[in-house]
């Protein structure tokens, strides 16, 4: 079986970890095998290569695809080279490496936290619940680890060259503690909302705070900016109570009071909090370790009710949608599907969370200096954001975890596999796109006046040609035929899908200047398309 360098470095801790009731050989025998197993496993975010030849089968595609958060992070050095204050720099620069780095955590390794088929195989075996806890956390660590000194590396190197070596050490720390800290406060909020709730309330419940960590991500970015007051062009920190919860400025302090010398209260206190919180968790989580991985039954629990529930409004969606009888059944299929594929949902809602939000944050930008009363009409076209989930939810269509029910597309007698991959597409669409849509669109009435009805009207129908758009693009096998292990999304394809939205929307506000009856005829020209794009 082949050997790892992290697991030699691991064998250091051994008497270490023992010390935790942890049966080392066990756990090192069980990391050795995920390692191994990890090599036919692409991430969804960044799973940019697939394996060209045989020769691959042990390279880890994680590992090879780190390129694009190092460039996420080459850009990042602009803060570690700004002449600003290290306080202000290091806060805005851990504030992005944390949303980076917290992102990729929620969408692609919340499965391994979360996963009960290692209790059938591992548990059923003279190992104890500890044992298997710490490798989860410590299989996590090991990726969370690449990714974070992906992230933050070129800035490693920046500040050795630009402030010197101590720069250089306190910047290391505090990245291994906030990658501890990430994924420790993670786990525990698995924990509460497990210990609390049972059977498919549990699994909704733990598909929404997909949703809930996605939002608190981006909202807590927006708020690290302003932490920062600006006064004569200079940056002023101005301490208040609600810093103290602000993570990103714990890792900052240190910068201020070692290269600067500024001992305050506060920045003593920041940094206190900074070391004390991660430890504490992770000794919080060892013990509760062994009940986090009994109350994981609860996800194993098959519903007692298993008749299929029929939407009235999801009937009438698919007969005003759905012109085939063929298209409405695939409709109500993917709508059940849709319902209770728990890693389905977990894929999805992250990049749905941001959708919900972003759109607002921008507004909220533009607002904050002038005042609601002084917002620009413009800044409507914001709601365009709500169409950042489409390729992500386009491509994870055609995955699922009953993959091998796949024969019966060919079993069955279809006329038409296009009415397949209609039905699928229209039912996601309303399933996930229409409720936020509406939502927004109420607001930004509320906002903006009626007088941008005939707008919004242009941004559905633009967002419905981008669906197909995407589709042309991403979409490459019949919806739910293929497994999750085998998702590849191509990062290029991805972006480009976004510059189509983006073209999209540019294409809207230079109509919109010409006047309302240009207007009226573009939306005549977007149903034309839709009609004949859809068909």
């Amino acid at each position: 079986m082949k050997e790892f360098k992290v697991l030699k470095f691991l064998d250091r801790f051994r008497s270490l970890l023992e010390r935790f009731e942890v049966n080392y050989d066990a756990l090192r025998l069980i990391l050795q095998m995920k390692l191994i197993m990890d090599a036919r496993r692409v991430p969804l975010a960044i799973s940019d290569y697939r394996k060209k030849d045989g020769n691959d089968t042990d390279k880890n595609q994680f590992i090879r695809s780190l390129w694009i958060y190092i460039l996420f992070g080459l850009f990042l050095t602009v803060f570690i080279f700004i002449e600003a204050n290290f306080l202000y720099q290091m806060t805005i620069f851990f504030g992005i490496l944390m949303f980076i780095v917290m992102t990729s955590l929620i969408s692609d390794f919340s499965t391994v936290l979360l996963d009960t088929k290692d209790k059938n195989i591992i548990l059923s075996k003279p190992i104890n619940e500890r044992t298997l806890g710490f490798a989860k956390v410590i299989h996590i660590s090991i990726y969370m680890f690449y990714l974070t000194m992906s992230v933050g590396g070129p800035g490693l190197i920046a500040g050795l060259i630009k402030h010197g070596f101590v720069f250089f050490i306190i910047m290391l720390i505090d990245l291994l503690l906030i990658n501890l800290l990430v994924i420790v406060l993670t786990a525990l909020l698995y924990l509460v909302i497990l210990r609390f709730f049972d059977g498919e309330k549990l699994k909704s419940i733990i598909n929404y705070v997909q949703i809930l960590l996605s939002i608190g991500l981006a909202v807590g970015y927006q708020l690290v900016g302003r932490v920062f007051n600006i006064v004569n062009f200079e940056i002023v920190f101005e301490p208040s109570w609600w810093h103290y919860f602000m993570i990103p400025v714990w890792y900052a302090a240190p910068f201020e009071i070692v290269l600067k010398g500024e001992v305050t209260p506060d920045l003593v206190s920041f940094c206190i909090l900074g070391v004390i919180i991660p430890l504490v968790a992770i000794l919080l989580y060892i013990k509760l370790m062994p009940m986090f991985e009994r109350n994981l039954l609860k996800l194993s629990q098959v519903s007692t009710q298993n008749k299929i529930s029929h939407n009235r409004l999801m009937k009438i969606w698919s007969r005003l949608l759905c012109r085939e009888r063929e298209e409405r059944i695939f409709f109500h299929f993917a709508n059940e599907l849709m319902k209770s594929e728990r890693e389905f949902k977990l894929k999805v809602f992250p990049a749905l969370g941001l959708s919900i939000i972003f759109p607002f944050i921008f507004i909220f930008n533009s607002i904050s200096s002038d005042g609601l009363q002084n917002i620009s009409p413009g800044t409507f076209y914001f709601i365009y954001f709500c169409g950042l989930m489409i390729p992500n939810l386009v491509y994870i269509l055609q995955f699922s975890e009953k993959y091998k029910a796949a024969w019966i597309y060919r079993s069955v007698p279809i006329k038409d596999a296009n009415c397949v991959n209609k039905g699928v597409l229209k039912a996601a669409l309303v399933r996930y796109l229409l409720p936020l849509f509406i939502i927004q669109s109420i607001c930004f009435v509320y906002l903006f006046g009626m007088n941008i009805l005939i707008d919004l009207i242009v941004v559905i129908l633009s967002i419905a040609l981008f669906t197909m758009f995407s589709a042309k693009i991403l979409v490459k096998a019949l919806p739910f035929s293929l497994a999750f292990e085998n998702a590849k999304a191509d990062t290029v394809k991805m972006f480009t899908a976004m510059f189509i939205l983006g073209g999209l929307a540019l294409v809207h506000f230079v109509i919109q200047l010409l006047g309302i009856y240009i207007l009226v005829g573009y939306i005549i020209i977007l149903v034309v398309l839709n009609y004949f794009v859809w068909k």
